[in-house]
């Protein structure tokens, strides 16, 4: 029997009885038909394409093979029935009822009948492919009804990208369902309403109350407020434990207030504009403060609820988000990390235009940085501050990134608000089931300006003149209760008055405070750890560890298993560790890292370490993971540590990203102060990348926000000729950024002081931020080795002192820091001078100065005393002395001239100038900055 004989077939039934089968069990279809199937679910034209089957353009014939043959008229139907299926999974969400204030833009080719090869003499025809929707064989004018309640009303669906089959058949069996409509009991709807009113009454109230003061307002958009409700009602019946979400600013007041229950007499209190009751602390705007509560659910689930601090970068949070999120996975959830939920809440200007959006988006999947799904909300406003969505991108839609991780989208008309809970209960479902991304995108409008103070008529006077004439959400829902008989004329009013009374008597509340008190951001993960002073983050801590256990760990990270091959270099490497250690104790910069991180380990701590390359190493130093030579089979030594094994190191290999994966491992520190969090830059300057991390939540957030966090930055900084890009790791803003008691700074020179500065990072009783500017060129410097008793029994060095001079016959006492201390030490060695100090400044920030003055004191007798940098004079370390140190406007200093590149592209004329600065700091008289 041929096997295209079903080209022959008289009677569709046929057709629609393998389909069944297929769609219970696509192995027990013959593969030719299996494959035609699968076009259907996918595309049907490409599916005849893979099949090398030609349909002509009205179906009534097709070449298999090569060889034509004849479609019988009601196959061909079917086909044609098949199609406009198809085109509505995959282009109704293009023809949908989405927009509530505007009409939607126009595309072609339409759903019409005539483009798919039917016409109007059809709609009574029966047509087996019903099926296919789960309606058995219906009339043509059933079957598209059906699809167009399904894909065509209040909620459009994107999925037909996917290309997991049996993803898409979740999708489509759970649209079939009630034609992708609520059928919500009485109950169901009056809780629904009792939200939306929250959210709308708040509005109102805040708008009469606080005439002219920002507040970013969700009017407009108010629905979000259900949709949060039921996505956390139902994920704690599913499971779900703990909450993490982000959010920029509009509707974030009423979030706080309507989902996270903090009290609104509080934020009355921020809007007063009262002073705080902490002296040190510096606060933020009333929109970016972040809130930590338990919410016991209407089943009595008690749930742990985040919203995460953020700042007016809009989108920055949702990789600091997906770091707490995995942070807290890794911590309490190991087992089943769906139990922790994020949910990013995003505006549709700023979801399509900024571009750690697509970074974060591209983490979802990855070993490093999953977070077992995330539900993406887009409060979709139609406008940017005054830039109308034409303008603000050129995709379709603001979400069209999902597409990315092929994640499901559902827009939905911001009006209908059992749409929207509808849709946002669809979305938890899918990722509890899968695990993935899902994106709601919720069309409504802003009704007011960017902020309430502006006017939004200047820029679109038509769209707002439709804007004011338009209900709000909850009128319309209530007149459709009303008309289903639901609710009485009075029950609004009641519900309104009900919740303005509970607003009215927080606000006399909130008048009898004083000063306005901020609850810190997850406190509970910071139990017992203490804010402190630059005088603290100054005072000596105990870092030894016992040379005994630190043996035991040596001999542990210096063994490959046996039984697996490795490539060569690989083992001498290993071999050459074990050497260094036990046989010539001088360790370099590698095993001084291993070893600190080790050492942690042993002690109970983790260790999480991302970025560009750092398993091996950017400059293969580290070798923290080694693979074996004929599988890659992973063997991670820090994790082999046996009896001493307290903890665990989790080291990523990063995508090519500082911005969103800077930001992840900020919020793994924020809620995992326990774990050693570091991130390292491929080349110290490409944190540039990151830089409103750096700024708005590193250097700032402990001032703004009462939120400590102890990331580690790994900065690879130095002049050794490789050009502008490959030698600052631009010192001189983290310097910028340095106040009072915001962050560590450092710039070490020995294996042994970066084993203790690790080692402080964890043993100290809070956490600041630490910015290490590491090196390149030291990494296998003769040099640059420790003993194993200066790590095992030393402290970690803010200044290190010439031990070579005799301070009696010391003519120049020279400051310096970092890998251009071993660059001063040579060009010493070569001229024979006793009389030049060569002293090390390894923590720039908090600055020693106590330590600065008592070298000072013990050269007093030295003729001048000179600030030496390889970096020119307007960047580096110099303006930050001159600002942290009054006898710094005497020293004289050695630098490269001002440039506006850190260094010269051409190798000759970067040595040329890094050996006249050294040439000067040894002989004031070769001062070659101002010729």
């Amino acid at each position: 029997m041929d096997k295209y004989s079903f080209l022959n077939a008289a009677h569709t039934a046929f057709f629609a009885e393998l389909y069944d089968k297929y769609v219970s069990n696509p192995d027990s279809v013959e593969p030719s038909w299996r494959a035609f199937f699968q076009g259907f679910d996918f595309g049907m034209e490409s599916a005849l394409e893979d099949l090398d089957i030609q349909t002509s353009t009205d179906g009534a014939s097709a070449i298999v093979n090569g060889r034509t043959m004849q479609v019988p008229k009601s196959l061909q139907k079917e086909f044609q029935v098949i199609r406009l299926i198809d085109g509505y999974r995959s282009r109704g969400h293009l023809f949908t009822k989405t927009n509530p204030v505007r009409e939607r833009r126009k595309y072609e080719p339409t759903l019409a009948l005539e483009n798919f090869g039917l016409s109007n003499a059809d709609l009574d025809t029966v047509f087996d492919a019903g099926s296919i929707l789960g309606i058995g064989p219906s009339a043509l004018k059933d079957i598209v009804g059906h699809l167009e309640r399904i894909y065509c009303d209040a909620i459009g669906v994107e999925y037909m990208y996917i290309r997991t089959p049996e993803r898409i058949q979740w999708i489509q069996d759970w649209l079939n369902v009630n034609d992708n409509h609520p059928k919500f009991s009485a109950d169901q709807k009056k809780s629904i309403l009792r939200k939306l009113n929250q959210a709308i009454s708040f509005e109102n109230f805040l708008h009469t109350k606080y005439v002219g003061q920002k507040r970013f307002s969700l009017e407009g958009g108010e629905s979000l407020i259900p949709a949060l409700d039921v996505i956390i009602e139902k994920a704690a019946d599913a499971g779900v434990k703990q909450f993490v979400m982000g959010m920029a600013h509009r509707g974030r007041l009423n979030v706080l207030t309507n989902i996270f229950g903090k009290s609104p007499k509080d934020i009355f209190s921020e809007f007063d504009g009262k002073d705080y009751e902490e002296a040190i602390f510096d606060g933020d705007v009333k929109y970016h403060l972040g809130w930590t509560s338990r919410r016991e659910t209407d089943t009595g689930k008690v749930v742990n609820m985040n919203i995460a601090p953020n700042p007016s970068h809009l989108e920055t949070v949702n990789s600091v988000v997906e770091g707490i999120t995995r942070a807290k996975q890794d911590k309490d959830h190991k087992e089943n990390a769906s139990e922790v939920l994020p949910i990013l809440v995003h505006g549709d200007a700023a979801f399509a235009g900024q571009g750690v959006v697509y970074e974060t988006i591209q983490m979802a999947k990855l070993d490093g940085y999953a977070t077992a799904g995330t539900i993406h909300i887009v409060v979709n406003n139609q406008i940017g501050f005054t830039t109308n969505y034409l303008d603000a991108r050129s995709s379709t839609y603001c979400t069209d990134v999902a597409k990315v991780t092929l994640s499901p989208v559902l827009h939905v008309n911001a009006d209908d608000v059992e749409a929207v809970v509808h849709a946002a209960t669809f979305a938890l479902e899918y990722r509890m089931r899968y695990k993935r991304d899902i994106f709601l995108d919720l069309l409504g409008y802003r009704k007011y300006g960017h902020n309430e103070g502006d006017e939004p008529k200047f820029t679109q006077p038509l769209l707002y003149k439709a804007i004011s004439k338009h209900d709000n959400p909850r009128d319309i829902y209530a007149a459709k209760l009303l008309a289903e008989g639901v609710i009485d004329k009075d029950y609004v009013k009641g519900l309104e008055e009900e919740y303005k009374k509970s607003l009215e008597e927080d606000l006399l509340d909130s008048r009898k405070i004083e000063k306005t008190v901020i609850t810190p951001f997850m406190q509970d993960e910071w139990e017992g750890f203490q804010r402190v002073t630059e005088n603290e983050m100054l005072s000596k801590y105990d870092t030894t560890y016992s040379l005994e256990k630190m043996d035991a760990l040596a001999t542990v990270i210096t063994q490959l298993p046996t039984d697996k091959k490795f490539l060569r270099k690989i083992v001498r490497l290993i071999e050459g560790r074990k050497k260094m250690y036990f046989e010539d104790n001088k360790l370099d910069w590698a095993m001084g890292e291993l070893l600190a991180y080790a050492s942690l380990l042993e002690e109970g701590y983790d260790v999480r370490m991302t970025g560009q390359d750092v398993e091996r190493g950017t400059f293969s130093h580290r070798h923290a993971v080694v693979k074996t030579e004929m599988h890659e089979e992973e063997v991670v030594l820090l994790n082999e540590l046996g009896e001493h094994q307290n903890g665990h190191l989790d080291i990523y290999n990063s995508l090519l990203s500082e911005y969103a994966v800077m930001g992840f491992d900020y919020g793994y520190a924020m809620a995992s102060p326990k774990t050693l969090t570091i991130w390292e830059a491929q080349f110290g300057d490409f944190s540039n990348g990151a830089q409103i991390v750096i700024d708005q939540y590193l250097s700032a957030a402990e001032d703004k926000w009462k939120m400590q966090n102890g990331l580690v930055l790994l900065l690879p900084h130095g002049y050794e000729g490789q050009g502008a890009e490959h030698s600052s790791a631009r010192m001189e803003r983290y310097l910028q950024l340095c106040a009072k008691d915001n962050m560590y700074v450092a710039d070490v020179t020995t294996p042994a002081n970066l084993f203790h500065l690790f080692r402080r990072q964890m043993k100290v009783g809070f956490r600041k931020p630490l910015v290490v500017f590491t090196p390149k060129s030291l990494l296998r410097h003769p040099k640059v080795v420790s003993t194993k008793e200066e790590l095992a029994n030393g402290t970690f060095q803010e200044l290190i002192d010439d031990q070579e001079v005799q301070a009696k016959n010391v003519k120049s006492l020279v400051f310096c820091t970092g890998k251009f201390y071993y660059d001063l030490l040579a060009k010493r060695e070569e001229l024979g001078r006793t009389d030049v100090a060569l002293v090390r400044l390894e923590q720039l920030f908090p600055l020693p100065a106590t330590q600065i003055r008592e070298v000072l004191a013990k050269y007093k007798d030295a003729e001048e005393v000179v600030w030496a940098q390889e970096e020119p004079r307007n960047m580096g370390a110099w303006g930050h002395l001159l600002m942290h140190l009054d006898e710094a406007k005497s020293f004289r200093v050695a630098s490269r001239r001002f440039y506006g590149a850190p260094a010269a592209g051409s190798s000759v004329r970067s040595h040329r100038r890094h050996a006249e600065v050294i040439d000067y700091v040894f002989d004031k008289t070769k001062d070659n900055f101002n010729r």
